[in-house]
């Protein structure tokens, strides 16, 4: 009967060494990145096919660049920076350049940066003149003791950190330019509502650590300052190990009052849902029975992916390379 008892056990730790090899392996060579551009009024009727081309070929060089970074092993955080600064500088997006302007005409940029490891995370809000405000939200994060810096202090701690500056006028293309003087005719703010071109990435690298971060120039028409949920950890940005990472595209005021990136890891943490039920939830109910429009990217440490919007598109896209074989997918609309 000891005998019996004994070889029990030895089956026992072999299966569970054996198991937590494979966990080993998996995590030693598997990697996720996802993306987003933006959440809104957004269908194949408003959305030319020449110009759905070049959203998807953007979105698959951030994906790219990503990838670049996870198949060496690099850092989530490292990842999710450089595949934002890929749609920061397109001028397709409403990020760095190609932002929408506030009523003054100008362009004024939020970003930040969320490591789930750690719980460190980084923001700038109301920037001007930083070319890509993602790296001045990762600087923040890692060479101050601040998590958010605003205006002129975030402008010039980026020239503090050798970070490239540019003119204001950079950021401002023509079809963005046209778009505000028609709505400046028309003075309402409420013709820019719909459409949020906010774009984010989340990211879960070889070692198992999750990233995420968010890039936006706001709201057209924007007036006063306005800062939405994009810079604002737990709004608009999260990311924690132990749950999930967030990166969140819609009407930032109701995402600011709901906290729902947060939300949705707390209940990840403490109800022990899935990230699709969490994600499902906070967006397709609570956040849509109030009125707020918009949607997120998800992604926990075991690599699922969850996308919920409840707008009429999101563009989106994911890589996930799980040790043996790729998966890809880029998606403008619903499915």
């Amino acid at each position: 009967m000891k005998r019996f008892i004994f070889a029990i056990i030895i089956i026992a730790l072999a299966l569970n060494n054996a198991v937590a090899q494979q966990t080993a392996i998996t995590r030693d060579k598997g990697y996720v990145i996802v993306l987003h551009g933006g959440a809104g009024n957004i269908s194949p009727e408003n959305t030319p096919p020449e110009k759905q081309a070049a959203l998807k070929s953007a979105l698959n060089q951030a994906l790219n660049a990503g990838k670049k970074v996870l198949a060496k092993g690099g850092s989530s955080l490292d990842a999710v920076v450089a595949a934002i600064r890929v749609l920061e500088d397109s001028p397709l997006f409403n990020a760095g350049k190609g932002a929408v302007l506030t009523a003054d005409g100008k362009a004024e940029l939020d970003a930040s940066i969320m490591d789930g490891k750690t719980l460190k995370a980084g923001a700038v809000a109301g920037v001007t003149t930083i070319r890509n405000p993602i790296m001045a939200a990762r600087a923040v994060m890692d060479h101050s003791e601040h998590v958010m810096l605003a205006g002129k202090g975030a402008e010039q701690f980026a020239k503090e950190q050798h970070l490239e500056i540019v003119e204001p006028s950079y950021f401002i293309t023509p079809e963005r330019f046209k778009s505000y003087l028609k709505m400046k005719r028309q003075d309402s703010l409420q013709k820019a509502k719909g459409k949020f071109g906010t774009v984010g990435a989340v990211a879960l690298d070889k070692q198992g650590n999750l990233a995420a971060a968010t890039s936006t120039g706001g709201m057209m028409m924007k007036k006063f300052g306005r800062i939405g949920d994009s810079p604002i950890i737990g709004a608009g940005t999260y990311a924690n190990n132990d749950a999930c990472a967030v990166s969140c595209t819609g009407h930032g005021e109701f995402f600011i009052r709901y906290v729902v990136a947060y939300d949705i890891a707390a209940l990840m943490l403490y109800k022990d849902w899935s990230l699709e039920k969490a994600s499902d939830y906070v967006i397709n109910h609570k956040l849509k029975a109030v009125g707020g429009e918009g949607g997120v990217i998800c992604l926990d440490q075991q690599g699922n992916i969850a996308t919920p919007f409840n707008t009429d598109g999101m563009f989106r896209a994911w890589l996930k390379f799980d040790g043996k074989k790729e998966e890809m997918k880029i998606a403008l609309f619903k499915e």
